[in-house]
């Protein structure tokens, strides 16, 4: 197993269930305990070992390039000489992540699997990619799924997760009230993301594909798709409500994707 195999990292979206954050910045750069959502995933990848991604970008892509462009200064502390704008000293307060980042633009409007699809030239070469969104955070093994998927052989895997019901249940008796679930798992599972693609991946892609519907559904009617199951912490970020649950969990200190070190 590599551990250097590259991540994309699905970052083109619009976001228009989050207009009150989006309106401004593209999705992955809304900020959980300020840093943004798309630096939490990475930190998560790049903790298991995997530190080579692609950004498939779309909606404001440029903010994400930029981002990181001005990664040290906005990071650290620094001094900076006025005058003639070339004496500047970074005064770190944070170690700069060893990452190496691909920015690829993918399209405005295209859909997932387009994106994949545009990202290809990246990733073609190599026999197996991890991908994921941008706005989804979780504490899954990675390598973990790596092996699961090596060993299923198959050409793509996706995790499967349990969503949180968006609404309290009442839990009766005869008619009469006994409790309260304040919104539990579902039994069921959803695509979480956090998936493996072997190269085949882009026989079932074109630039105008949903990844999560005809793609998907054609890999599974060929026995090619495997679900790796987790059972732990898995989160979307696709509401302000969403935004302000995460940034709750992280000020009291609940943070259960944050599985690297300070």
């Amino acid at each position: 197993m590599d551990a250097n195999v590259k991540v994309l990292i699905l970052c083109g979206g619009m976001g228009t269930r989050l207009r009150e954050e989006t309106e401004y910045k593209p999705k992955p750069l809304v900020e959980i305990g300020g840093m943004p959502i798309l630096w939490h995933i990475m930190k998560h990848y790049s903790h298991e070992g995997f530190k080579d991604f692609v950004l498939a970008l779309g909606y404001k892509g440029g903010m994400i390039k930029e981002y990181f462009l001005n990664f040290e200064w906005m990071s650290n502390d620094f001094t900076l000489n006025l005058r003639p704008r070339t004496e500047r000293v970074v005064c770190s307060a944070h170690n700069l992540e060893d990452w190496t980042i691909t920015f690829a633009e993918t399209g405005l409007k295209t859909p997932t699997g387009g994106r994949v699809f545009k990202a290809a030239k990246y990733l073609r070469q190599d026999e197996y990619f991890l991908a994921t969104y941008g706005d989804g955070i979780s504490n899954v093994k990675l390598k973990s799924l790596l092996e699961f998927h090596l060993s299923h052989k198959k050409i793509a895997t996706l995790t499967g997760v349990h969503p949180s019901s968006p609404f309290g249940i009442i839990e009766d008796e005869n008619g009469v009230v006994r409790s309260f679930k304040e919104k539990p798992r579902l039994a069921g599972r959803i695509n979480g993301g956090f998936f493996v693609f072997n190269r085949g991946i882009f026989d079932y892609l074109d630039d105008n594909a949903v990844l999560e519907e005809e793609p998907l559904r054609r890999l599974a009617a060929a026995n090619q798709l495997a679900v790796y199951p987790h059972e732990d912490f898995w989160a979307c970020m696709d509401t302000f409500k969403d935004v302000e649950r995460l940034n709750t969990m992280w000020d009291r200190g609940e943070h259960p994707w944050k599985i690297w070190p300070d």
